[in-house]
């Protein structure tokens, strides 16, 4: 069957979808009150999500197993996207602190990155780690065009770059220059392909990218090789995505998530009410898929499990 699945809040566009999502799945809003919500992320130790909310210059944390949402860090420098590195530390992009950080276990925080041949760097927005330890992460401007997500500020370096930390040295190299808002960004599961999403049409809709990227890694695991347009958003922006283990990307957009195959085939689309800046896996056995709206915070269950770290 194909086309809504009235009540579910999912459309089913190619059967291979049918496989990945129940046919009892409900998109649930867990909780709202943000101003808008980016850069989920799932700590399972603790059975919290935590999460973003940029305007209001906080992180929130959302517990899985009472269902209550609280503060996290605030003021939290407008954070913007987060991960978990491989120690199961939380790795956050700052806009208003301009830099990459890390939270200890004690609570510290470290600074990774925050300049560039002596520059300042814009406003790192997305990061994710490869199992080697690197942290890759993007640096768009938006966090320094306005004071709405940030302190508005000229731009030091003068461009928009994708950036790679070594996981040991902590050495910062430019790993990709040819973007004009460099956004959104994973790994696909066996890390031979780097996806990052491209947001340049939030400035310049006529002519601007609005499409995700795949890139080849090079056999030394750092260098990025050649690269093609994965997908090109039909609804607003991709901004913020994962994979599951199959190499099937959820991606945000205006009218809710985007479920793309690995051979770029949109297969289904889940309705949220709010645009959505990100998405990611959590739960025991991470298949439930988490999503941030404008506003809310959302999840559903689903038939498959979010990618995890190649051993």
């Amino acid at each position: 069957m194909f086309g809504v699945l009235e009540g579910t809040g999912v459309t089913v566009l190619d059967p291979r979808f049918h496989r990945v999502i129940p046919g009892s799945a409900r998109v649930e809003r867990l909780w709202t009150g943000a101003r808008w919500s980016e850069g989920p992320a799932w700590f399972p130790a603790h059975n919290t999500l935590i999460w973003s909310d940029i305007p209001n210059d906080r992180m929130l944390r959302y517990d899985a197993l009472t269902g209550q949402v609280g503060t996290f860090r605030q003021p939290a420098r407008n954070s913007n996207g987060n991960t978990v590195d491989t120690q199961g530390r939380l790795v956050t992009c700052e806009h208003g602190g301009r830099q990459v950080t890390r939270t200890e276990h004690d609570g510290s925080v470290t600074v990774l990155a925050s300049h560039f041949g002596g520059k300042r760097l814009n406003s790192p927005n997305d990061a994710v780690v490869k199992s080697d330890g690197s942290i890759w992460f993007t640096d768009p401007d938006y966090g320094i065009l306005s004071d709405y997500e940030g302190d508005k500020s000229p731009s030091e370096i003068g461009a928009c770059h994708v950036y790679r930390i070594d996981g040991e040295s902590g050495e910062i190299a430019i790993v990709a220059d040819d973007f004009v808002k460099p956004n959104g960004l994973a790994f696909s599961p066996d890390e031979s392909i780097l996806y990052i999403a491209d947001t340049g049409a939030s400035h310049d809709p006529e002519n601007g990218p609005r499409h995700i990227r795949s890139f080849r890694m090079g056999r030394d695991g750092i260098a990025l090789g050649e690269s093609k347009v994965f997908a090109t958003c039909t609804n607003g922006l991709f901004d913020g995505f994962r994979l599951d283990v199959e190499g099937r990307i959820w991606t945000s957009a205006a009218d809710g998530v985007h479920i793309y195959h690995p051979d770029g085939t949109l297969i289904g689309k889940l309705a949220i009410p709010e645009i959505v800046a990100n998405v990611c896996w959590g739960g025991p056995k991470l298949n439930r898929l988490f999503i941030c709206g404008t506003t809310s915070l959302y999840s559903v269950m689903t038939h498959t499990n979010g990618a995890v770290r190649p051993l």
